[in-house]
């Protein structure tokens, strides 16, 4: 079915700037190798990163039954032919339960680079993961994490908004969250596992989907399971063949072919596990898994380039975050979460459980150390780089 409000703004010129950058890039690229275990430096940005809100959730709204909102809890972010998309929860649960005032859906706000809103649409239930795939021009989105969960897709030339059901009951009795387009295949993270139904074994951890668009259904087959079997990836215990537990499967990523380590590899990550699962040829019969623990609970991961512009969104706070400055080639930037690692206390943030905040990932050690920011501070959840 099709469902969703456009709403559009007045265009505005793209703002222009990747020729430089390239340029620029080339040149450091050329200049700086890729970082080791014991590279020097790795836990921090080697120049000063500035962040700036370029857009609050309170200066935009959406109608509910109970009357207009403003637009709160930003989530996942992506990007579209020189557009930034990202979606705001609006106080709708995980299962898609009416937020306090009475409203169900979750709001996707096109933006222009620089923070301008251009369109917005409603879908219904909590929306939490969100991509674009440049092959058809489309925007992918999930809703409800936990449960009841659904997919759906917005033309963003048309506005049209359409709904896709699952074709069958999830073996995972869960939800669905991250997505992301790997060598053309739609690839979902199985999240919440054992939510609608007794534990079992084995929980499927990813999905590969298949978009019908005459029936609109989406069609699921397991890529792995949550019981796979992986091979540690930390230093110190590289070659080990480990059991994955997974039990909270969450954002996704596919990794940039410049990364220092996993170069092209489909990731996954178990946020309340503390631990990001690495799948080379994702889907073939040669596929492998490699498992890096990780110091700290982490959501979204970003691998930044010299020039470029890190969108974070935070949703405390309700905005959309630009971190601008120049990255150091090879980091890997996360948005850390010690509050949802599984073993955290209630209430948090607590002792030894600080709030969210940037860090920079040890891609060999899973170490995990804040990254120090000039400006009014952000604290991510959803990454996103864009050179």
């Amino acid at each position: 079915m099709e469902t969703g409000h456009d709403k559009r703004w007045a265009r505005t010129p793209r703002a222009a700037a990747i020729a430089a950058a390239t340029a620029l890039l080339s040149a450091g690229a050329c200049a700086i190798g890729p970082l080791s275990a014991s590279a020097q430096g790795v836990g921090s940005s080697r120049f000063a990163l500035r962040d700036r809100a370029i857009l609050n959730g309170a200066e935009l709204e959406h109608a509910t039954p109970n009357g207009a909102e403003p637009l709160t809890q930003p989530d996942d972010i992506t990007t579209l032919r020189g557009r930034i998309f990202v979606v705001f929860q609006n106080g709708v649960g995980p299962q898609g339960e009416p937020s306090a005032t009475g409203n169900n859906s979750s709001t996707v706000v096109e933006l222009a680079p620089g923070g301008h809103p251009i369109a917005q649409w409603d879908v219904e239930g909590h929306s939490d993961g969100l991509t674009a795939d440049p092959e058809t021009g489309q925007v992918i989105g999930t809703v409800n994490e936990d449960a009841n969960s659904s997919v759906f897709t917005i033309d963003p030339v048309s506005g049209r908004v359409v709904h896709f059901s699952y074709n069958e009951p999830l073996p995972h009795d869960g939800g669905t969250d991250a997505i992301a387009i790997y060598h053309g295949t739609i690839l979902i993270s199985a999240s919440a596992p054992g939510t609608t139904g007794p534990p079992g074994s084995p929980h499927p951890a990813v999905y590969e989907v298949k978009l019908e668009g005459d029936t609109h259904t989406a069609v699921v087959t397991p890529l792995f399971s949550d019981e796979a079997t992986a091979t540690l990836a930390n230093a110190g215990g590289q070659g080990v063949d480990v059991g994955l537990e997974l039990t909270d499967p969450d954002s996704n990523e596919v990794v940039p072919f410049w990364a220092p380590r996993f170069a092209g590899d489909f990731m996954l990550d178990s946020q309340g596990d503390q631990e990001q699962v690495f799948a080379s040829d994702a889907g073939r019969p040669d596929q492998s898994l490699s498992v890096l623990k990780l110091s700290t609970a982490v959501d979204d991961t970003a691998w930044p380039l010299p020039v470029g512009v890190l969108y974070a969104s935070d949703s405390k706070h309700d905005t959309l975050v630009a971190i601008t400055g120049l990255f150091r080639f090879g980091s890997v930037l996360v948005a850390a979460t010690p509050c949802d690692a599984n073993g955290a206390p209630s209430p948090c943030p607590a002792p030894g459980f600080p709030a969210n905040y940037l860090g920079e990932l040890n891609p060999w050690t899973g170490e995990i150390t804040s990254v120090p920011l000039i400006g009014p501070g952000v604290e991510p959840k959803g990454l996103l780089f864009v050179r």
